[in-house]
């Protein structure tokens, strides 16, 4: 399926900067993005070449810009008009964290007037607030904690395991009971590739939820809070 893989090698985006999905280093990455792709490359019988990024606004711009040809990314309204997504393979949830001693308790809490909330620039969750807070503003940063800390803000906005470690570390702050949303996170290429190369991606992301090897693969990676997506 040269469509999929036009220079021989499938150049695929990873985003270093979700923990779930990759971990490792740029010379070495591992994680359930890594092993799916690697897994494509296999059944496309080309080589894998990884692209690794902190941030997935630099992957999608990767992908976006032709220097790779499939990506993971969390499934987003502000993404589709450039990306041809799979169905989710991953389930994972954005949450808040706010100061321990903060009179915001609930999500719903979180969108008042005056509430400023840090967010990664580009993130799932940075599209997501855009488009749905009503009343409170977002700061953007390299990482939502950063800015959260750096500016006194009274929220930050991240994927639950990493937020958990971090209200973990720094027991002056606390998560947000409940979840703001449910990041979908699926294989995303080009809207450019033909309906065949799309089709076979979706195919095997399919296969690869049902088969089991996505489950095992988080399990390798010590992941245990990523939740598998039912069948589309």
């Amino acid at each position: 399926m040269n469509d999929l893989a036009p220079t021989g090698v499938l150049r695929v985006s990873i985003n270093l900067g979700n923990p779930v999905l990759a971990q490792g280093t740029a010379a070495e990455p591992t994680g359930v993005t890594v092993d799916i792709a690697r897994e494509l490359g296999r059944r496309l019988d080309v080589p894998v070449e990884f692209l690794c990024f902190d941030a997935a606004k630099k992957s999608f711009e990767s992908m976006k810009s032709g220097q790779s040809d499939i990506c993971f990314l969390a499934i987003e309204p502000a993404r589709a008009a450039e990306v041809a997504f799979t169905a989710p393979y991953v389930l994972i949830e954005g949450v808040f964290a706010v100061p321990v001693d903060s009179e915001l308790k609930t999500v719903s809490d979180v969108d008042r007037e005056g509430v400023r909330i840090g967010v990664k620039e580009g993130s799932a969750y940075d599209l997501y607030l855009t488009r749905t807070l009503q009343n409170a503003s977002i700061v953007r940063g390299s990482e939502g904690t950063t800015v959260f800390v750096e500016q006194d803000l009274e929220a930050a906005a991240g994927i639950r395991q990493p937020l958990t470690e971090f209200v973990t570390a720094y027991p002056e702050y606390r998560l947000v009971e409940g979840a703001f949303m449910q990041i979908q996170q699926a294989v995303g290429t080009t809207r450019s590739r033909s309906a065949e190369s799309v089709e076979f991606l979706r195919a095997v992301v399919e296969e690869l939820k049902a088969n089991g090897f996505v489950a095992e693969s988080l399990r390798r990676s010590n992941q245990p809070g990523a939740q598998v997506a039912p069948p589309a």
